[in-house]
């Protein structure tokens, strides 16, 4: 958002390991970074020739000399299975070109986007319940698509939704869940949204997977979950430019808690705030919310880019608007050298921006197998808001920065205050 840079992407399918190699035709190859590091993938260089094996699907940055921000998203996805055919009666193929969505009503049970340039001549297009939306390989969608209290609905592929041209004030999300249930979304992009690339509201049952999005405008935040439930996100890709993944309690028209939520075998990139927030908004009016039960595992952060003191963490808990925030494990989360912000900011809060009541607690939260590779770090922070508003059972085990364990509160590395109660290190 603050600095909008050229960076490239490509994608293809594997079923077996497979030898890649990439030419670099605007500077002279001197290192290469392959990230995550987590990979471990040793590539070679000849001739401004960058060759490296793939063993299994991964979702790569390719960055030449040190060059973090013009880089190469390199995504090798796993073999598509059960892709509709277009010969299928059921399903209802729509070759390139503008669509009125009147045009799409159909009794069949598929909409299937072929390759080439879609257009959605209403910008919205709603989908009904129990049917799916496939995106083929190739076709983009310039269009935002709703479910509106539906249930069993499937939005998949690997073709794009493409919001790019659109203003940033028009707001318009790639995908935007309501009062909806039973909803898969998986394997397709979702490009250069005004607003979020999916927005959940007052939904539940919902699985998403292996989708990727990308984003460069203000609050264009890429999956946030508002008052919903039984939500699973697994092996995404998300480059953001607001938080990746937000969790909260009460907003807008959406009302109540929000609760079992799981994000596994994530790569996460925040251009601006974090990649990982819960707790911000909730029923301020009334008592609050609570916001629990959340699992984040086996997740690669390769970038927190923050330039306000008060949006730092790539791991945040900031609990407002009398939301309780509790039972939330990071497992295994790996976090590379980082631009500006920090590890972890769990407080209890009142930001005068968003809440007009500070939250009322946050307690029993998990941090086990963290490990930040060092580099640009501020302090994390562990505050209570004061006594009625505190923070309770806060357990690490097996935090490293740097290579270095972290066994006590005492490290430089933390800051708490006087509101702070049960804070282990193993």
């Amino acid at each position: 958002m603050h600095q909008v840079r050229q960076a490239s992407m490509a994608y293809f399918d594997m079923g077996v390991p497979v030898e890649l190699e990439i030419e670099c035709r605007y500077t002279e190859v001197q290192t290469i970074d392959i990230r995550p590091l987590s990979y471990k993938i040793q590539p070679q260089i000849q001739a401004n020739v960058i060759s490296f094996e793939l063993k299994e699907p991964a979702k790569l940055s390719i960055e030449v000399n040190g060059e973090r921000f013009r880089n190469l998203h390199l995504f090798g996805n796993g073999l598509e299975t059960d892709a509709p055919s277009m010969h299928d009666p059921r399903v209802h193929v729509i070759q390139p070109g503008i669509h009125r969505t009147e045009w799409l009503e159909t009794e069949a049970e598929v909409l299937y986007f072929t390759p080439g340039m879609h257009y959605i001549e209403e910008t919205i297009l709603r989908v009904p319940s129990g049917k799916t939306v496939y995106i083929d390989g190739g076709a983009a969608v310039a269009g935002s698509l709703v479910c509106d209290r539906v249930q069993n609905v499937t939005i998949r592929g690997r073709g794009l939704v493409y919001l790019a041209d659109f203003h940033r004030f028009s707001a318009f999300r790639g995908i935007r869940l309501i009062h909806a249930s039973q909803i898969a979304i998986e394997g397709i992009m979702i490009i250069d949204v005004p607003h979020y690339s999916v927005y959940i509201g007052n939904s539940q049952y919902v699985s998403i997977k292996g989708i990727k999005s990308f984003s460069t405008r203000g609050w264009s935040d890429g999956i946030d979950i508002m008052s919903s439930s039984d939500i699973e996100i697994e092996h995404v890709f998300l480059r953001n430019s607001d938080d990746c993944i937000a969790i909260y309690g009460s907003r807008w028209g959406y009302r109540g808690n929000s609760r079992r939520i799981r994000v596994s075998h994530a790569v996460l990139w925040a251009d601006v705030a974090h990649p990982l927030m819960i707790g911000t908004h909730g029923d301020h009016e009334a008592n609050g919310d609570v916001i629990e039960d959340i699992r984040y595992e086996d997740i690669d952060i390769l970038e927190h880019h923050e330039p306000q003191p008060n949006y730092w963490g790539a791991m945040a808990i900031n609990a407002g608007d009398h939301n309780t925030v509790r039972n939330v494990v990071y497992a295994r989360i790996r976090v590379e050298t980082f631009e500006q912000g920090q590890l972890f900011d769990l407080r209890v809060v009142r930001n005068k921006d968003y809440n007009p009541a500070p939250g009322r607690r946050i307690e029993h939260i998990l941090f086990e197998d963290i490990e930040y590779a060092g580099g640009t770090l501020h302090p994390s922070r562990i505050y209570g808001y004061d006594e009625e508003h505190s923070i309770e059972g806060v357990t690490f085990n097996n935090l490293t920065i740097a290579g270095q364990r972290v066994d006590s509160p005492n490290h430089p590395a933390i800051e708490m205050n006087e509101y702070v109660r049960g804070i282990t290190f193993r």
